[in-house]
């Protein structure tokens, strides 16, 4: 008799009235917001603009649900175009079935196409918001949860899922929650890349790079308890054989991005320094200049010189004038 386990929902869907609010898709609009929030930040303090991260999630993240689809109906096409099945069931994204490889591949896409509308490199783009991908997927695990899937062997351990749906061939009981395990392991993956990326100054990509072998070594043991059903190659669940490709992929490019290109780049956006120099700096006065240091009356010269040099100047001419009236003057006088 199990004494502690983790109760599964009894079921993935609030009701708003007539509105839905399943629990997999919340879990997944809030992955995106963290990741966009915490993207921004990075970007900022790497030199870009305000925004421009949430301006290329508007490709990146449609991208990324199509080709998270993608892979998950084509890897497991059984579940769907099998003797029996539906194949529009395949249209149903909020019912779970998101494979991350082919989400990262097809955002990273959307992302290439976000980051050339805007001139931006995508590698840079990419090294910012690594660590908010790294925490959006933690949340989204929370989604499996609540569809009562993707769990581990079954257990007895005090922190083991209850599974009570006998759904498409689901026995209930206590098993490994192997969602729970990448959950957590996301976020350490993602408080490494930042930790990494301040002490070594990655750039060029690596942080990224990073994040992806770091997910992928978590992966390749968590897939490994795995019970769903997936294909296998020599022994191993496909997913395994991904995550090590792509680990391996990964690695060789910190190696030699590190030695083709070491470093951070000194600009992650063109025009991001100009476009704050514009606005001058805020005296506190509420009043900023184009050009230039405020001179505290709000008013400035022409080429960035203060108001006060120009005031000089007029001196100087009235002084002059004054000085050849005078001397003028003088003539007459001796004549007297």
């Amino acid at each position: 008799m199990e004494l502690a386990y983790i109760p599964s929902p009894s079921s993935g869907v609030l009701y708003l009235g007539p509105v839905p609010l399943r629990g997999y898709a919340f879990c997944i609009i809030i992955g995106v917001f963290v990741a966009v929030w915490l993207g921004n930040k990075r970007w900022i303090a790497r030199g870009g603009r305000a925004g421009t991260v949430a301006d290329i999630a508007v490709w990146a993240v449609p991208f990324g649900l199509v080709g998270g689809r993608l892979y998950h109906v084509i890897t497991d096409y059984q579940l769907y175009f099998s003797e029996g099945r539906d194949w529009v069931d395949a249209f149903k994204i909020w019912e779970g079935g998101l494979g991350i490889w082919g989400a990262i591949a097809f955002g990273a896409l959307g992302a290439w196409i976000g980051c050339r509308r805007r001139g931006i490199p995508l590698p840079a783009y990419a090294d910012a918001v690594a660590p908010g991908i790294a925490f959006a997927q933690a949340i989204g695990r929370w989604g499996n949860w609540f569809n009562q899937e993707l769990y581990g062997r079954a257990t007895d351990l005090p922190w083991a899922v209850e599974i009570t749906s006998s759904a498409d061939g689901r026995v209930p009981g206590t098993y490994h929650p192997t969602f729970l395990y990448e959950s957590l392991w996301c976020v350490g993956v993602a408080l490494l890349v930042i930790w990494a990326d301040r002490r070594f100054r990655l750039g060029h990509g690596r942080a990224f790079a990073l994040y992806v072998a770091a997910y992928c070594a978590g992966r390749f043991w968590i897939e490994y308890m795995r019970v769903d059903e997936a294909h296998h190659v020599l022994g191993l669940r496909l997913n395994n054989w991904t995550a090590l490709l792509v680990f391996l992929l990964a690695a060789l490019y910190i190696v030699l991005s590190a030695r083709k290109r070491p470093g951070r780049e000194a600009v992650v956006e063109p025009g991001a320094a100009a476009a704050d120099g514009e606005t001058g700096a805020d005296d506190g006065s509420g009043v900023k200049g184009e050009a230039g240091a405020d001179d505290g009356s709000g008013v400035k010269g022409e080429d960035g010189a203060d108001a006060s040099d120009a005031q000089d100047a007029k001196e100087d001419a009235a002084a002059g004038e004054a000085g050849e009236k005078s001397a003028d003057g003088a003539g007459p006088a001796k004549k007297r």
